[in-house]
This record gives C-alpha cells, sequence and structure tokens, in this order.
C-alpha cells in the first residue's frame, strides 16, 4: 500500500521561512516524479515544484523560482520543499505526491496534476503580513 504523507508546515511572518518534508513508502517504482502542489481556500490546486527521481531534474512554478527549492533522497524516500522569502500569497496547504513512473524527466515540467496520485493529508502554511 502506497502511504504519502507530509510534515513541516506551520506559521510564520513575512519572509519567513520553512522546510515541508514528504516521506513515500511502498511505491514500487524507480524514475518517476514528485511533485509539491498547494491548494490555498477557494482556490484550485497548482504545482509548485517538481523533480525527477531519476536524474534531480527540477521545475519551479514562476511565483516561486528563487524562493523554494526542491531536493531529493531517494535512499530513504524522502523529498523537501525549502521555503524561503515567504509572502502571505504562500499562504496555502502544500501536498507532495509521485507521478505515474515515466522515463521522461520532461513529464514532471508544468504543474498540472493529471499525473500524480496518492495524494496525502497535506502540510499548512501560512504567511502572515
Amino acid at each position: 500500500t502506497e502511504v504519502v504523507a507530509e510534515s513541516g508546515g506551520g506559521s510564520v511572518q513575512t519572509g519567513g521561512s520553512l522546510r515541508l518534508s514528504c516521506a513515500i513508502s511502498g511505491y514500487p517504482y524507480n524514475t518517476y516524479c514528485i511533485g509539491w502542489f498547494r491548494q490555498a481556500p477557494g482556490k484550485g490546486r497548482e504545482g509548485v515544484a517538481t523533480i525527477y527521481t531519476g536524474g534531480g531534474e527540477t521545475w519551479y512554478a514562476d511565483s516561486v523560482k528563487g524562493r523554494f527549492t526542491i531536493s531529493q533522497d531517494n535512499a530513504k524516500n524522502m523529498y523537501y520543499l525549502e521555503m524561503n522569502n515567504l509572502k502571505p500569497e504562500d499562504t496555502a496547504t502544500y501536498y507532495c505526491a509521485p507521478s505515474r513512473p515515466t522515463p521522461d524527466p520532461r513529464r514532471c515540467s508544468g504543474g498540472d496534476d493529471s499525473g500524480f496520485g496518492y495524494w496525502g493529508q497535506g502540510s499548512q502554511v501560512t504567511v502572515s503580513p
């Protein structure tokens, strides 16, 4: 059984930092994308960042480029989202998810969540002015 669990959220002021962690267990593939997504109240889910487990290629939404960093520890099946210079508009519930297995890192780009599954409970990030 595949399990995804996010942790590390919290409340910070504008300009603060947080590090989200994602633990994935029971996923029997080697090459796929890991995506971080977020959903604010009243809004749809949007892609924030992805990383390809096969080669480490990354993609970032324009809104977080230069502030967020996605990384992975494949040996531990752990994935991270380092968030710096946080803004109130970053307030949302953050989710990580693995994609379907793929040999092509280009499939990780663009922020579309249709190829991703096994969503966890999410981790709340709140940024106050």
